[in-house]
């Protein structure tokens, strides 16, 4: 099995390097990610001042839904001018790292998930929402609870491929997530076939809170009348993976 890792492992490895004493040396990096992210990593005006910058395509998609925020939360005095070409940037000063090894670290790995903190936007929002909604529903029964409560929350729509995206949406029970994918020929149709068949036995082998998955080929119902949601057509068959994630009153699957 193939496991990818969600931080960048690039600059993990070159920033680690840096902040272990090694003689400062120039950067000049660009990093492309396997759904078109961005980073560029440079040394533009110092040796000892490295600048991590990003390029993502969804970017102006993920502030609507709260992403500054999480960056700022997650970088704060680190941020600095965005970089020409890209959406956001970090600089940091060799002369100037956390005094602690675990700090140090601690620092690595929270600039290698700099695309999981910002894609992680619509994701802590659908969470925060499913929170208000499962208490605004706990003061109802079924039949009762007012409109806006039984249909849930906005769906959010994250563009992070030219024909694919996330969206995610909010209930007072669960958190779905529906992948919308471009399988362009018979082997990528396959490849998804074994990939989602590894889900359904997941649930089989006795790991009951595992997400409910299933796949179609027209949008689900989350997603009717939706604008922009694509169809089947010339580049290839268009599927719909959803992942329906079932949550306790405190946050919990």
């Amino acid at each position: 099995m193939l496991l990818l890792d969600y931080q960048n492992v690039l600059i993990q490895s070159i920033l680690t390097e840096r902040f272990s004493g090694a003689p400062p040396q120039s950067i000049d990096q660009v990093v492309s990610d396997f759904d078109g992210a961005t980073f560029h990593i440079s040394t533009p005006s110092s040796k000892s001042q490295i600048l991590i910058s990003l390029a993502i395509k969804c970017y102006r998609e993920l502030v609507q839904y709260g992403a500054e925020a999480i960056l700022q939360r997650e970088y704060g005095n680190y941020i600095t001018q965005t970089e020409a070409g890209y959406d956001f940037s970090i600089l940091i000063d060799l002369e100037n790292l956390p005094a602690t090894p675990e700090e140090r670290e601690d620092l690595v790995r929270r600039i290698s998930l700099l695309k999981r903190n910002a894609m992680a936007a619509p994701f802590e929002k659908a969470f925060d929402d499913f929170a208000q909604l499962s208490e605004e529903a706990s003061k109802y029964t079924t039949e009762s609870a007012p409109q806006g409560v039984q249909e849930g929350g906005e769906v959010m729509a994250i563009h992070y491929r030219e024909e694919e995206a996330i969206y995610i949406k909010a209930s007072h029970d669960r958190v779905t997530v529906i992948f919308s994918t471009l399988f362009i020929d018979a082997v990528d149709r396959i490849f998804a076939k074994v990939f989602l068949q590894e889900f359904v036995d997941a649930r089989r082998r006795a790991i009951q809170n595992a997400p409910q998955v299933l796949f179609r080929s027209d949008p689900p119902l989350e997603l009717q009348g939706l604008k922009g949601v694509g169809k089947t057509g010339e580049k290839g068959e268009l599927g719909f993976i959803t992942f329906d994630i079932w949550l306790a009153n405190d946050g919990r699957m």
